[in-house]
């Protein structure tokens, strides 16, 4: 095969559409392959380097073809999507990625590692902790104002609601045993909650970049995390905009 100097390589959870030039700018690499067959084809091939959409998927596949010797490049959606030519398909978007990678100017997302990963998940779960205490405290609220009990606002002012409930006798039965089921739910969801702060906190302590990078006024150890998420599969240049938090 003619030598490569550069593949785009469109993904998915199956296929895999690979477009490969070499010096001169000429396609000489035009295959779609299966996840096996990608990774068994590329790990036969001579080092290059390789530009990846980066998606949720996308740095674990760049970590395995550093380990064949490639050089990896993940680049942000919409910086390639001006790159497109015609019909949005994978053979036209593993074009594009090609070609995108190749201009001077293209910013690129850093590779993750398996630990940094990790620790983005910790917050992802964070998150979805938070959401679902958030969705069951509003629906507390809201059918406790069907019978004409309110709070003022703030999750400080939930618990003795719920402890009012439990004592008003004036309220159906079956109402308080619902009350009280989810009052049992929120005490679980708080408990998951302080576990997971309380391992990111300990994530922050161990990781020096982190330590660092708090001792920026405003910022702290799930804020930083929850920034790294978001930058994860987007533009790597945003947190250097002006007004990004």
């Amino acid at each position: 095969m003619e030598q490569i100097s550069r593949i785009g390589m469109d993904t998915s959870k199956h296929i895999f559409q690979l477009h490969g030039v070499n010096t001169g700018e000429e396609p000489v690499l035009r295959k779609k392959l299966r996840r096996k067959e990608m990774f068994a084809f590329l790990e036969q091939l001579a080092p290059t380097v390789i530009a990846i959409e980066a998606c949720g998927a996308s740095h674990h596949c760049a970590r395995r073809l550093q380990s064949f010797g490639h050089s990896v490049k993940l680049i942000a959606p919409q910086l390639v999507k001006p790159y497109i030519k015609r019909g949005k398909n994978d053979a036209a978007d593993a074009g594009a990625l090609c070609e995108a990678m190749s201009r001077p100017t293209m910013r690129f997302v850093p590779v993750k590692t398996a630990d940094q990963q990790a620790a983005l998940m910790l917050v992802g779960v964070r998150d979805r902790l938070i959401r679902n205490r958030t969705q069951l405290t509003n629906a507390i609220r809201g059918y406790a104002g069907e019978f004409g009990r309110t709070a003022a606002k703030g999750k400080a002012h939930l618990d003795p609601l719920l402890e009012r409930i439990q004592a008003d006798e004036n309220l159906p039965a079956l109402a308080r045993e619902l009350f009280a089921a989810q009052a049992r739910e929120y005490a679980q969801l708080q408990v998951q909650i302080d576990k997971v702060d309380a391992r990111l906190i300990a994530w922050h302590r161990a990781d020096e970049c982190s330590q660092r990078l708090t001792k920026i006024p405003g910022v702290g150890a799930v804020l930083l995390t929850m920034k790294t998420r978001s930058l994860s599969y987007s533009d790597p240049d945003a947190s250097l905009r002006p007004g990004s938090a």
